[in-house]
């Protein structure tokens, strides 16, 4: 259980979010909107490691984002509690294995993520014409995007960690 995060090696993979965040890969957007690279890294990593990891894990990666932004919007929130839910389901349930379940997995986390960010903009003042008219389209084309690339990034990194932590067991 945890063994991912006492290795530095796989805790350092975390800093290819914001790596990708700052490149922003042209090939990988949708209509100028990039998927969301920290849904894509948390899943995975809560899946493998559990809640508790998967909330830190979500602090991490929502300190180091919220850093690269000047925005009155946090994204520690909802990345806390999607590492916490996601680690939490896979503890309680079945092994996910299949790329439906990650893409929608990561589907709804986007929404999730997109959602808190858009009330807090609604509660710091921003009308909610304003965020209706900016935010939905944006919602969608991340939502979207990140859900298609779900499947391929999320299993390989699934898949890799978990032949990670048989190894470090055995």
């Amino acid at each position: 259980m945890a063994l991912l995060s006492r290795q530095p090696w796989y805790v350092a993979t975390a800093l290819a979010v914001p790596i990708l965040v700052l490149a922003s890969p042209g090939a990988l957007k949708l209509s100028g909107v990039p998927p969301s690279w920290a849904v894509l890294w948390l899943l995975p990593w809560a899946l493998v490691e559990g809640p508790v990891s998967g909330a830190l894990a979500g602090l991490g990666l929502g300190l180091m984002l919220d850093g690269l932004n000047l925005g009155g919007a946090s994204q520690i929130p909802a990345l806390v509690l999607l590492g916490w839910w996601w680690g939490r389901m896979a503890r309680h349930g079945p092994p996910l294995e299949r790329s439906f379940s990650l893409g929608l997995l990561a589907l709804v986390g986007t929404v999730l993520l997109n959602l808190s960010l858009m009330l807090q903009f609604a509660l710091g003042g921003s009308s909610l014409e304003a965020l209706r008219l900016s935010g939905l389209p944006i919602l969608l084309a991340q939502t979207l995007l990140t859900g298609l690339l779900a499947p391929m990034i999320c299993s390989l990194l699934l898949l890799f960690w978990r032949q990670q932590t048989s190894s470090l067991r055995g």
